[in-house]
């Protein structure tokens, strides 16, 4: 939950107009809210009620009756769809609140591909265990390594996975290569050469600097996934 929560969301909506628009202006309109906007939360809110920005990676008018808008959004965590559908709204001059709303997806969990209902999930356990078939499990419980999928990563060499496993902090020796875009103090996933992860960890360096380091601490960390003893020990040889 602690790497799913940063990660951004879609959202259906239904969002009802408080007067009539154009389609033209409509469409206008919420194409300037796409990218960087400010965002008060709304009163009703679990989180303090300052002005902070937000992204809204795109915002599509898929249907329209009367004054009802079907609109899909891509957004940045903590983007608050009742205060977007309010200031829009605003920026129309006829006022609108959000009437419905959906989340359609959450990082890489998308509604049409991951997610199962509990029925479902029910039954591809007994199915299992009846006759070995796996297949159906695994399309309803997904890997933990699906849940990081938006973060960025770090890969580690097999003799470090165990250190990191019975909690060392990851050191500059272990790392073998370093995504694009990791920034300093960034939630991290920590990886294997096969794909496994290992832990997350907060990022002490940023993207070039990880490459360039030769030693001192790369990643402090936060929440080793890895049960200990599945890579081997790393042996120190002596001269």
């Amino acid at each position: 939950m602690q790497a799913i929560l940063p990660a951004g969301k879609e959202y259906i909506c239904v969002m009802r107009l408080h007067g009539d628009v154009t389609d033209k202006v409509l469409s206008e309109t919420c194409q300037e809210f796409e990218g960087p906007i400010y965002q008060r939360p709304p009163l009703r809110s679990s989180v303090k009620r300052t002005s902070r920005i937000r992204t809204v990676y795109y915002l599509q008018i898929l249907e329209r009756e009367g004054r009802n808008i079907l609109i899909r959004t891509g957004c940045q965590a903590g983007t608050y769809i009742r205060k977007l559908c309010h200031d829009i709204g605003e920026a129309l001059g006829c006022g609108a609140h959000m009437k419905e709303l959906r989340r359609t997806r959450t990082g890489s969990f998308t509604e049409d591909e991951t997610m199962v209902s509990l029925q479902d999930l029910v039954d591809a356990v007994h199915f299992w265990k009846e006759s070995g078939e796996e297949s159906y499990v695994r399309k309803s419980v997904q890997p933990m390594e699906k849940a990081v999928e938006h973060l960025p990563k770090i890969i580690v060499r097999d003799s470090a996975v165990d250190a990191i496993c019975h909690g060392a902090q990851l050191a500059a020796p272990g790392v073998l290569k370093a995504n694009t875009g990791i920034v300093q103090k960034a939630l991290t996933a920590i990886f294997t050469l096969k794909g496994e992860i290992v832990a997350l960890g907060r990022a002490q360096l940023d993207t070039d600097s990880i490459i360039k380091a030769d030693k001192g601490i790369i990643a402090t960390i936060e929440r080793v996934i890895m049960e200990p003893g599945i890579y081997p020990k790393h042996e120190k040889q002596s001269n």
